[in-house]
């Protein structure tokens, strides 16, 4: 099975300063190393398209709108301590939330079952009215408004794999149940929320699920949240479409995290996805890239999703997580039990 990858140069034309970590070599490591043998045939590229205004007026305010679109032609603006543009990160930006809806569609159109947005800037830490985090516009959770408003799904799973806790995304649909946002992540970090007691408000309540992990977990405790909970959970919830996060800051050797995540292991989450997905979404799973800042982990990252995805590939992560994060899972289990068989 081939991969839609959606990507454009216009993503590398996104520089936010010559030592920023969230540089444009992030997609050229990737590009080369889909171009090695063993990804050959593996993946077939497409284009995004620009997202419109009133599009990104879905999830964001029109004050954040002009604000990112008066950076267009600058050579740089810091729009908040760890967030630059320069000439052409406002298109790039429109471009990497069209790069969703272009992979949506295919999606929809069963071309493809699985679509991987190559884009730049990432989006998961941008809220309504501001951007953060390296983010512009949140190009995710613009993908679920997409996907709920264009193409009428009404059950939405957002998975957030990304070292970071994704708190615009969590903020953009903390009262609705049409989308469940589930994340793991390091805690505590930037940007300060993800706590587990963050469940959702309203008819929301409990559709906000969030396992904050202490440094140091690798592919084994990763992929026992993921079977242990983040599984149980969404065959309850049965999505009809899957959204990820997929940001490859937990590698072993990011430079801004502390996990210890291998390529392989990245595979094995992406293999519990496609499980889920299979069982409820005929398959439909839409990935985007978000963080991931040590070129070589991150590529080789991307290579190991992609061939699982593809069905080229099984992952066998071998080893049991410790006593005491196995009484973490117990107690993760039975505080979301309140909203969820666990």
């Amino acid at each position: 099975m081939k991969i839609g990858l959606v990507y454009d140069p216009i993503f590398l034309r996104h520089v936010p300063g010559a030592f920023h970590p969230e540089r444009p070599e992030r997609l050229t490591a990737i590009r080369e190393r889909l171009e090695r043998e063993d990804l050959s045939g593996l993946v077939e590229y497409l284009s995004p398209r620009r997202a419109r205004r009133e599009e990104i007026l879905w999830n964001h305010s029109e004050a954040h709108y002009e604000r990112v679109a008066s950076t267009a032609g600058k050579a740089s603006v810091q729009l908040d301590p760890d967030t630059a543009t320069s000439e052409d990160s406002f298109e790039a930006a429109l471009h990497a939330v069209g790069a969703q809806f272009e992979g949506l569609d295919e999606i929809f159109r069963e071309n493809y079952r699985v679509v991987f947005c190559l884009v730049r800037p990432p989006g998961h830490h941008a809220e309504y009215d501001q951007a953060m985090g390296f983010c512009l516009f949140n190009n995710v959770a613009l993908a679920a408004h997409y996907a709920l408003r264009v193409l009428k799904f009404s059950r939405i799973l957002i998975v957030d794999w990304d070292l970071h806790h994704g708190n615009g995304t969590q903020h953009a649909f903390y009262r609705r149940r049409e989308v469940l946002y589930f994340s793991l992540h390091q805690f505590p970090y930037y940007p300060g929320t993800g706590r587990m007691e963050e469940v959702g408000r309203e008819e929301g309540t409990g559709f906000t699920v969030n396992v904050p992990l202490p440094a140091g977990q690798g592919d084994v405790e990763y992929l026992a949240v993921f079977r242990e909970i983040l599984r149980p959970i969404a065959l309850q919830y049965r999505p009809e479409l899957i959204l990820v996060s997929a940001g490859f800051d937990p590698h072993r050797n990011d430079p801004l995290g502390g996990m210890r995540l291998s390529a392989e292991g990245f595979g094995a989450m992406a293999e519990v996805i496609q499980e889920i997905a299979g069982e409820t979404a005929e398959g439909r799973i839409l990935l985007t890239l978000e963080g991931g800042y040590d070129l070589t982990g991150l590529a080789e990252s991307v290579a190991e999703v992609i061939k699982v995805l593809s069905g080229h590939k099984r992952v066998e992560i071998r080893g049991e997580p410790s006593a005491s994060f196995r009484e973490y899972l117990r107690e993760t289990r039975q505080f979301f039990s309140r909203y969820w068989s666990l």
